[in-house]
């Protein structure tokens, strides 16, 4: 299976929304499948994260901008679900999970006999224009995925049903099902897609249990699950001081690319994209030194500048080796540098005005000196 409890959906928890607000809790007694019903297969349409959320410039470079504001985090929307299904920036397929799972969705609306948002999570698929056979098969491998991990996650059995006044409902349905037994409003999805396909909520349900069988549970003997597949990032400088970092992330900014600052350690790591394929991030990057930049790929992502504190930076002591931050070409004296100075592995010779200023040496002995600088335009390395 592709999620379990150390493997888990990518989270954007819209908090904002009027859903999120508006709703409680519930026993969660199965899954119900919905499609969106237009032709938009990017998440970005329909999620984005808080406003005042910590990581919110990773998730957007994950996620991409919604540039008109419509998403469902941002509108008066009269519906919400646990989670969305469909592309990220790069292209590439996941579930993103957007309330808790116990938390109960407006999603099937209400029938004659009650509703199924008592007691069902409810995802949307983002439909594209319903005749790709690619990007039909990703998204319901991906349903098939999330709902599975759910089913282990509660104890639901794929192929059971749960009586609700009355009446015999399955455990895993669709929008179209839940109005066929009085218990949703009128909507048509999945069933106007997945037989294009040659798919409905029965081969699902198969597909379901067939991935629970296959899961192998922990037997204790010392076999680890794999890896959560890593997201890639472009990194380009790592600084002590929180200044220097937003001084880099300011002009990369300015030539276009949208940055987010992560703590790791010691360091402020200035980081731009998040890319579940590799090759994507190599492309970012090398759009990031064509720039002008420096940068590499890393998967670590680190806590979010705006909310981790970091361990207090390492004093600066006579000896050390230090690097100019990005952008610095000046002395402290205001003096121009040499073009080779910026990027030289310089020593520090002496401390200055209480620390504020260094005299920095190519050379660690030698009374040979390559000028003063201010302290905060360089870092340690």
């Amino acid at each position: 299976m592709k999620y379990s409890n150390t493997k888990k959906p990518i989270q954007c928890m819209m908090t904002q929304s009027t859903c999120y607000k508006g709703t409680k809790k519930m026993t969660v007694k199965g899954v119900l499948w919905h499609s969106t019903g237009a032709n938009n297969p990017n998440l970005k349409r329909y999620v984005q994260p808080d406003d005042n959320a910590a990581n919110k410039a990773e998730l957007l470079a994950l996620i991409g901008k919604n540039s008109y504001g419509n998403d469902w985090n941002h509108i008066d929307r009269q519906a919400g679900l646990n989670c969305w299904i469909g592309k990220l920036a790069d292209g590439t397929v996941a579930t993103i999970q957007t309330m808790p799972w116990d938390f109960k969705p407006w999603g099937c609306g209400s029938g004659s006999k009650g509703s199924c948002n008592n007691g069902w999570i409810q995802f949307e698929i983002c439909e594209d224009g319903l005749t790709d056979p690619v990007y039909f098969k990703k998204v319901y491998e991906e349903a098939c995925e999330i709902t599975a991990y759910l089913c282990q996650m509660f104890g639901i059995d794929p192929n059971g049903t749960v009586d609700v006044n009355g009446v015999k409902v399955p455990t895993i349905l669709c929008h179209a099902d839940s109005h066929k037994l009085g218990l949703g409003s009128n909507h048509g999805d999945v069933n106007h897609w997945f037989p294009k396909h040659g798919k409905s909520m029965a081969t699902a349900r198969a597909d379901v249990a067939a991935l629970l069988k296959a899961a192998k549970p922990s037997t204790g003997t010392g076999t680890q699950e794999p890896a959560q597949k890593p997201i890639y990032r472009v990194q380009c400088g790592a600084y002590a001081v929180k200044a220097n970092a937003d001084k880099l992330a300011a002009q990369l900014e300015k030539k276009g690319f949208d940055t987010y600052i992560v703590v790791v350690g010691k360091l402020y790591k200035v980081q731009t994209g998040a890319y579940s394929v590799k090759a994507n991030a190599d492309k970012q990057m090398a759009k990031v030194k064509a720039a002008g930049f420096d940068a590499f790929i890393t998967t670590e992502a680190g806590k979010p500048a705006a909310s981790a504190t970091p361990a207090k930076p390492a004093t600066i002591a006579v000896g050390d080796k230090v690097k100019c931050n990005a952008g610095v070409t000046k002395f402290s004296n205001g003096a121009k540098m040499a073009a080779w100075v910026p990027t030289a592995t310089l020593y520090v010779r002496k401390i200055e005005s209480g620390g504020k200023i260094l005299l920095v040496s190519t050379e660690k002995t030698k009374a040979v000196y390559t000028g003063r600088v201010n302290a905060s335009d360089v870092h340690k390395i």
